[in-house]
């Protein structure tokens, strides 16, 4: 199956236009309004019978267009200095339901088993976000969640306590309210407001690698999707509370 994926768009209420990468190609499909105007339609060159036409305001491509391709992928290993190095702010956007990595540790089995994984001892991401936001950096995350909850984020939910008390602000956003906002669909931490590592996943929920990108476009893309993210989303003390009086 063919994938887009949201680059973004300057239109109000889901009207269009919009633009779109077509991954695994160097390709960006434009949605907007069909061209019907005869004396703009004739003043057109070398018309194929398998073409159509759109109008888009220039602000779009200016603000959206990628300047760049696409690097290739990398391992998702190459990106762990990031983590120590990042000067203010390392923000993650997290869009699927479940993660195989979650999946496949040994902390799941344990909370399957119905332990209480909320305060284990740290690990080696908790003691680095001690040491980083000791510094006076910040780390922030919002999940995407569903109503009722996937497996993975009951998962989620659960551990996730142990991070916001090593100094993770987590947080938890309905999905209907995401699509509202017009955010990605796609995972992506983002470092300083500059740098974008966008995860490419299999259909299993397996991070196959990630994307680095300093596209302007793509870099803008995903700060204005962290402030409005992070301007409605819920902590997770907050959500928690709230799923647990109506379980």
């Amino acid at each position: 199956m063919t994938l887009l994926r949201f680059l973004g768009t300057t239109s109000d209420d889901g009207d269009c236009p919009t633009l779109y990468e077509v991954e695994g190609t160097t390709d960006i499909l434009v949605q907007g309004n069909r061209v019907t105007d005869p004396d703009q339609l004739a003043q057109l060159r070398d018309v194929k019978d398998s073409e159509t036409f759109v109008l888009v305001p220039r602000d779009l491509l200016v603000r959206f267009a990628p300047r760049t391709t696409d690097p290739e992928m990398v391992p998702f290993s190459e990106i762990a200095p990031l983590f120590h190095q990042f000067k203010h702010t390392a923000f993650r956007l997290e869009t699927r339901r479940g993660y195989a990595s979650d999946r496949n540790g040994p902390k799941w089995g344990r909370w399957k088993s119905g332990a209480d994984i909320s305060a284990e001892p740290d690990n080696a991401w908790r003691e680095n976000v001690r040491a980083q936001t000791a510094e006076g950096k910040r780390f922030e995350r919002v999940r995407l969640v569903d109503q009722p909850l996937t497996e993975g984020q009951r998962f989620l939910l659960a551990s996730g306590h142990g991070n916001v008390a090593a100094g993770e602000d987590i947080r938890n956003l309905p999905r209907p309210q995401a699509a509202r906002l017009g955010l990605p669909d796609h995972d992506f931490w983002v470092f300083d407001s500059r740098l974008v590592a966008r995860f490419v996943f299999d259909e299993d929920d397996t991070t196959l690698g990630v994307i680095l990108s300093e596209d302007p476009a793509e870099v803008a893309l995903a700060c204005q999707a962290r402030d409005a993210a992070w301007h409605h989303a819920t902590s997770t003390v907050a959500f928690a509370k709230a799923v647990a009086s109506t379980g």
